[in-house]
């Protein structure tokens, strides 16, 4: 039972650190961990290649993206205020 216990929350710290790895404000991350950290973000869309492609370019600019698949843009300032010309938000 212990072990049962223990493979247990080791499988739940992993998922914890999965989901947070890239949630570190700006400047958390390297040039080389974007395209994982984008892959994640643009996992649940359905534009995955605009989606990889906006978020790969923001990532290089702040060096950070947001946890999650969705929202949680306040984690990274400067990836929230990259705007589109016309004022939307630039950044997935």
């Amino acid at each position: 039972m212990a072990k049962i216990l223990c493979a247990f929350l080791l499988i739940l710290a992993m998922a914890s650190v999965t989901r947070v790895a890239y949630a570190g404000g700006e400047g958390s991350l390297t040039l080389e961990q974007c395209p994982n950290a984008c892959n994640y973000r643009c996992s649940a869309t359905q534009y995955k290649k605009a989606c990889l492609y906006f978020c790969n370019y923001c990532c290089a600019k702040c060096l950070c993206v947001p946890s999650g698949t969705y929202g949680h843009k306040e984690e990274c300032p400067c990836y929230n205020n990259l705007r589109t010309k016309k004022g939307g938000p630039k950044c997935p």
